[in-house]
């Protein structure tokens, strides 16, 4: 560049003998608009000007650590990991001024000393996502322009080249926790599902950066896709459902159209739903105990029974077993199925943990709380409206495949034995907490200086007291 800068200084000695005052001036305007130009094709890079950048493809070499290491790397609970993405401002403000659309831009993700782009990004969540986060206050309808810090955020890896991948991982999931004062809602419940050998995502905490600006801790949670099953099923062929269940609110097996609509994996090759349409027809046809042994010979028993006990424990009221109701129909949602073919398997996959932990004891979230205990059937299965304010819910136990789980007594209240004494223990349990606030006290504490909505340390130490508080109730009460 110096010597092109150079070259247009000599030829303008030696065209311009008698230069004017004018004329200095007219190629002083020349000379820095070309240096602006400069400028701007090279301001996507750190620490610069986000106006008007140009995002690069880069073409990796294939040692790249992001290649040759696995999502281990990334979902290690011994470290707090460092995102920076960028983003062209224009592009920025685009999806600033309407998250809820959930429109992807072009991006440029870097990470452990390393680039990756064209990445692609969005805001991303359902109604609780945006609570409080947007222009229009309208909790039910979210929409407007983003007025929080945080927002959920997705990075789609494979934005350029499908087969690519960033630690064995397609997608990064950034959730901002602005929900959870304790920021260990997600984290912990996950946790807790592994632990007790139940499939569910990995996750951790990240630190995030955007354009430069630091915005604060997130929880960085596994994808429900293709790559997760990899990761935790040793038969990977089979088919991935999110959001639909075998009956629908009255008792009726869901139809093939519907499990099709719901598919998540295998989605270029011929749908076959057999076995959890299957699965469908034989709930309907079943009595109490050819039920039973339905649920025994199409599911691990003890996993499933694992889940329950998790779920019910931290209060997952906003999952699989809350049916919320409106004038037309009743269902639930947050939770994957995966079938395993070589097993002949069904698996119930836990997700969206976000207002978990939060109807055990003293806080209660009326829109979420589930009204019964595990098995327990009010109103004759009718809907009705208990804490909701106008949202009715329907027990979880009407439904046919949940009350036949429900009947699994014993081994459910085993299961919950083995899990008070073990992960849940409060010694282990408040360990573990302990451990992760120690690793993100401090970027909890930045966050706080750069942005006025960042929890301060002090509500954060009451709620993750809090949080230890109502973990207590829980297993003394549950």
């Amino acid at each position: 560049m110096t010597e092109k800068i150079l070259l247009i200084q000599e030829t303008n000695i030696n065209t311009h003998k008698n230069i004017t005052p004018i004329n200095c001036i007219k190629h002083t305007v020349m000379l820095l608009s070309f240096l602006l130009f400069l400028l701007i094709m090279t301001s996507c890079k750190p620490n610069t000007a986000y106006s008007n950048c140009y995002l690069d493809t880069l073409i990796p070499t294939g040692n790249e650590k992001y290649i040759t290491e696995n999502s281990d790397f990334i979902f290690n609970q011994q470290t707090l990991h460092t995102f920076e993405i960028t983003i062209p401002e224009s592009d920025l403000e685009k999806i600033d001024s309407d998250p809820v659309a959930e429109q992807y831009v072009t991006a440029n993700l870097r990470f452990n000393g390393e680039e990756l782009s064209a990445v692609s990004i969005r805001y991303k969540g359902s109604i609780g996502a945006f609570v409080g986060a947007l222009s229009d206050n309208d909790w039910a309808n979210p929409s407007g322009y983003k007025t929080a810090t945080k927002l959920s955020m997705k990075v789609k890896i494979d934005w350029i080249d499908s087969s690519r991948t960033f630690y064995g991982l397609k997608k990064l999931q950034f959730h901002s926790q602005n929900n959870d004062p304790s920021q260990m809602h997600e984290r912990l419940g996950y946790w807790l599902y592994r632990e007790m050998g139940v499939a569910a995502p990995r996750s951790v905490h990240a630190k995030l950066l955007i354009n430069g600006v630091y915005y604060g801790v997130y929880a960085l949670t596994e994808q429900i896709d293709a790559q997760f099953i990899a990761y935790n099923y040793k038969d990977t062929t089979g088919n991935l459902y999110k959001e639909v269940w075998p009956l629908n609110d009255l008792g009726e097996a869901t139809t093939q159209v519907e499990f099709n609509k719901k598919l998540k994996t295998n989605k270029t090759k011929p749908v076959n739903t057999t076995l959890i349409k299957q699965f469908a027809d034989d709930i309907v046809k079943a009595n109490d105990k050819t039920l039973r042994a339905l649920i025994i010979k199409r599911m691990n028993l003890n996993q499933i029974m694992s889940y329950i006990v998790v779920d019910r424990m931290i209060r997952n009221d906003d999952g699989a077993f809350h049916w919320y109701c409106n004038s037309e129909a009743c269902d639930n949602h947050n939770y994957y199925w995966y079938e395993e073919p070589s097993l002949q398997k069904l698996h119930l996959i836990p997700w969206d943990l976000d207002h978990a932990f939060q109807n055990i004891g003293y806080g209660k979230n009326a829109v979420t709380r589930i009204h019964n205990t595990w098995g327990e059937i009010s109103n004759e299965c009718e809907p009705f409206d208990s804490y909701a304010r106008g949202i009715d819910q329907k027990s979880a136990a009407c439904d046919k495949l949940t009350g036949g789980w429900a009947s699994f007594e014993q081994e459910y209240e085993a299961i919950k034995t083995a899990f008070n004494s073990g992960p849940f223990s409060e010694d282990v349990v408040n360990a573990k907490l302990d451990e992760w606030s120690k690793q993100i006290r401090e970027a909890t504490k930045e966050a706080r200086v750069i942005h006025r909505d960042a929890i301060n340390e002090a509500d954060w130490n009451e709620a993750l007291e809090n949080l230890k508080g109502e973990l207590k109730h829980s297993r003394l009460d549950y």
